[in-house]
């Protein structure tokens, strides 16, 4: 839509600049037409108007200026209003503007080593800042004028006819475009900035001395990157200049999270209204820094509507268009309102003895100087002396104003005019000026002549030069500037040079400060110079979302810019040690994140430890399992003799207590850090201790088996087979079974001590590995089997007639025992790290408390609280 309308808009200028055209040749044919009638009345056209400064010369160079700026409201009227109406308001600026070129003209014209011989003039018309009305004056300079009036005799002369074969101007990107495109002249502007104006296709004939608007908006892009401005407003003038500027900025932070908090434009058309929304918005906004892009009566009335709504606290970027306005400096609302502005400036230079040329001027010496003339009166409030042009004087005050006493002096005034401070576009102009001066030298002294082809008669003459042979030169041009300085073209630009300045309040009022400079792509700035908006060295802030500090990341908010976002800390075992980082990233396998989330630290070697509450506990546990069974066995041997001990071999209970001892102790094995010897006794000590232990148990339920079936008749002899020897024989077969597992296990893949990993954490778990499950599983499997046929004994034996049938208890413990076990599986699987081991203790502790309470507790209570149940009688009674 933005570029629709700017399209429509030239389009609609260019159609009003050929109507205007038209209406100028009818003019011309109706001069032409008086002037057989009536020879004495004479007038210029091509012009909006017939003021002018004209000097002759050997070759003319033509000149345009928005010397003015208030023009009648239907532009096409002009040719029907008196002459002082079509242009008011004198500006200052433009004003000097227009002497440099002059300046430099006549400084050309004493160089002994540019244009020797050759005299340089000048014709410079004033557009009165309204683009419909530059091609008039275009088309003066480009077709060449018809006559000259000499208003001292009344009569006339003839002119010089010839076209002037270059253009300093315009004054505007829009102005430019028109010319360029209807008229399409070589011309060199000081202020033209539009990107558009370096495509050499549209505009081969155009040059320009001021460095385009992409330069600037990249300008722009580095500060908000340099001083992670992250969230920005921006404000735009609602044409070209305001919208490629923002395209631009938007182009080329794109990339390093720089978003616009909004986009504001204004139209001057409608600028009270606009300026009040905008300064709203900017109320409403969390930006704190403001990027602005117009011109600067618009920033001043943005500025008023600010102070209006007491927002104060605001850092404004300034685009060139205004960074260096003296208005807005002067102005109490904006030192109320922008403090500390942060501008790019065009690149300010010297022109040596420009300020002696320009404080020199004075109407008596340039009597048909009706700009000059004009400025006195506003200056100085007196009308100059008499001139030829009185009669066409431009001003309605020259019969209210009194004569000038002719002691009237610019020396001393100080105002825009005479400002030699802040020498920006008046330098642009004098270097193009330069430009074309060199460009003529080159073409007009014919360095290079074929011998063959060309002698030189065929050199071109200030009278005759050919657009195409002066901007092959133009395109050429490299010289060195009066200040030392190297110039040329880069197509239609200029190397991009500007100044970075910065408002700072002082008592004396607002100063513009020199805080670095731009050349080319790069920025050199002095940070510590700035003053900012806070009113300090500190940078301000302005960022929708505060960064992410190391040990976070961004994650975008739904439907929001991705300069809105939350920090979500990393996840264990994830890093990020910048700010604002997008991710997290993972630590390696022997590395865990610290406690902060920024950095990777080895992980903890962890293990099943004495020193730890859980290796505390299991290890009490076993150490307490272990006394009650050392203090049970002494119970027994104290109580040999007596029935209850005596009762189901003795000697198999005394094994029994052994092997529970030795299985509450195995478990101490797996407490401690891991290592190849600990790994391998372990296993080994945990599986032949309870193949022992289960043994006896398996044996005392055969003897019970075995004594009652041998009370039958016929079966004397099966006792026989199951006496003392057999039963000792028969453990030890039974356990030297699961030696030979065992030692064939730990032989061949036994378990070795390896750092686990796998499971998620801040520590890395030490633990005996089992290389081969084959291994582990037949000692496991071997101790079910005899724990399985034990308990099936066992029950086939519990009702067996005896008061103290000593098969329940086995069958008891054995249950205990198999559940244990049977639940020990899963758990096993499922345990991370360390607790694997806690388990396994676990079930080693409750399998032997179990066997130990159900076997051994019913005997120690009749021995010791029950003695007189100790006897023969009642352990046989049924």
């Amino acid at each position: 839509m933005c570029w629709f309308s700017w399209h429509f808009t030239l389009w609609t200028y260019s159609v009003l600049s050929l109507l205007l055209l038209g209406l100028v040749g009818n003019q011309l044919g109706l001069n032409m037409a008086l002037q057989g009638v009536q020879t004495k009345t004479c007038s210029r056209w091509g012009s909006p108007s017939s003021q002018g400064l004209f000097q002759d010369g050997d070759l003319v160079i033509g000149g345009l200026f928005n010397l003015h700026y208030q023009t009648p409201a239907i532009d096409h009227d002009f040719t029907q209003l008196p002459h002082y109406k079509l242009c008011t308001g004198l500006q200052y600026a433009p004003l000097q503007y227009m002497y440099a070129m002059v300046f430099a003209l006549e400084e050309i014209n004493h160089s002994k080593s540019l244009l020797p011989g050759v005299r340089l003039g000048y014709h410079i018309f004033d557009c009165c800042s309204r683009p419909p009305w530059a091609p008039q004056a275009a088309l003066s300079l480009a077709g060449g004028d018809s006559t000259t009036c000499d208003f001292t005799n009344d009569s006339t002369e003839s002119r010089d006819d010839h076209a002037v074969p270059l253009i300093i101007g315009a004054a505007s990107s829009i102005t430019a475009e028109i010319l360029s495109r209807i008229l399409a002249p070589v011309s060199i502007s000081y202020l033209s900035t539009c990107p558009c104006l370096s495509d050499r296709l549209q505009y081969p004939n155009f040059f320009r001395t001021i460095p385009s608007d992409m330069y600037q908006a990249r300008v722009f892009a580095q500060l908000a990157i340099r001083f992670k401005w992250t969230w920005i407003g921006a404000v735009i003038e609602d044409n070209n200049y305001g919208h490629t500027t923002i395209k631009i900025f938007q182009e080329e932070t794109q990339d390093s999270g720089v978003c616009l908090a909004f986009i504001e434009s204004l139209n001057r058309e409608n600028i009270v209204s606009d300026a009040r929304r905008a300064a709203l918005t900017i109320q409403a906004s969390t930006a704190k820094v403001i990027l602005v892009v117009t011109w600067y009566t618009d920033v001043m009335e943005l500025f008023l509507q600010l102070a209006n709504i007491n927002v104060t606290d605001r850092q404004f970027l300034a685009s060139e268009a205004w960074s260096t306005s003296g208005d807005l400096l002067q102005d109490p609302v904006t030192s109320e309102v922008a403090r500390a502005v942060l501008g790019v400036a065009i690149k300010s230079s010297t022109i040596p003895g420009f300020e002696h040329f320009l404080r020199g001027l004075n109407p008596v010496d340039r009597p048909s100087d009706v700009f000059l003339r004009e400025f006195w009166e506003t200056e100085f409030g007196c009308h100059p002396g008499a001139s030829p042009l009185d009669s066409y004087s431009t001003s309605p005050l020259d019969s209210a104003t009194p004569p000038c006493s002719g002691t009237e002096s610019l020396d001393g005034v100080q105002n825009p005019f005479t400002d030699m401070s802040e020498l920006r576009v008046t330098y642009n102009v004098y270097l193009a000026v330069y430009a074309a001066a060199h460009a003529l030298h080159s073409l007009l002294s014919c360095p290079q002549i074929d011998s063959i082809t060309q002698n030189s008669s065929t050199c071109s003459s200030p009278a005759h030069i050919k657009p195409s042979e002066l901007l092959q030169h133009l395109n050429n041009v490299n010289f060195t500037t009066p200040q030392g300085e190297m110039f040329y073209f880069q197509g239609a630009d200029i190397p991009a040079k500007y100044d970075l300045v910065n408002w700072q309040n002082t008592p004396e009022g607002t100063k513009l400060v020199l805080i670095g400079c731009v050349d080319g792509f790069d920025i050199h700035l002095n940070e510590s110079a700035i003053q900012w908006s806070t009113g300090s060295n500190q940078v301000p802030t302005s960022v929708c979302s505060d960064s992410c500090h190391p040990g976070t990341r961004k994650t975008n908010r739904k439907g929001e810019p991705v300069c809105c976002f939350d920090c979500i800390p990393c996840a264990e075992g994830e890093i990020s040690n910048k700010t604002g980082s997008l991710h997290c990233d993972q630590c390696p396998s022997e590395f865990w994140s610290n406690a902060k989330r920024t950095a990777c630290v080895p992980r903890q070697l962890d293990f099943l430890s004495f020193n730890e509450t859980l290796g505390i506990t299991l290890t009490t546990a076993a150490v307490f399992g272990a006394t009650v069974t050392a203090a049970v066995f002494v119970v027994f041997l104290c109580n040999r003799q007596t029935p209850v001990v005596r009762a189901n071999n003795s000697e198999l209970s005394f094994l029994l207590l052994v092997s529970l001892k030795l299985c509450f102790l195995c478990s101490l094995g797996f407490i401690g850090r891991p290592s190849v010897w600990s790994c391998r006794f372990q296993q080994a000590a945990f599986g032949i201790s309870f193949v022992l232990c289960v043994s006896c148990l398996k044996v005392k339920t055969i003897v019970v088996l075995a004594a009652f079936r041998s009370a039958r008749p016929g079966a004397e002899a099966l006792i026989k087979w199951f006496g003392p020897g057999q039963q000792r024989g028969s453990v030890c077969l039974l356990t030297c079974i699961q030696v030979i597992i065992c030692a064939t296990w730990l032989t061949l893949s036994p378990p070795v001590p390896k750092r686990d990993v796998g499971f998620q954490g801040s520590k890395v778990t030490l633990e005996c590995a089992m290389v081969s499950m084959v291994g582990f599983s037949l000692v496991l499997g071997y101790i079910g089997l005899l724990a399985c046929t034990c308990l099936l004994l066992a029950f086939l034996a519990r009702k067996l007639p005896d008061n103290f049938n000593e098969a329940k208890l086995i069958t008891f413990s054995m249950l205990i025992f198999c559940a244990v076990w049977v639940a020990f599986v899963p758990a096993y699987v499922s345990s991370p790290g360390k607790y694997t081991v806690a388990v396994e203790i676990f079930a080693i502790l409750a399998s032997s408390y179990g066997l130990l309470l159900c076997i051994f507790a019913p005997k120690c209570f009749i021995i010791l609280l029950r003695p007189e149940k100790n006897t023969k009688k009642h352990v046989r009674a049924r």
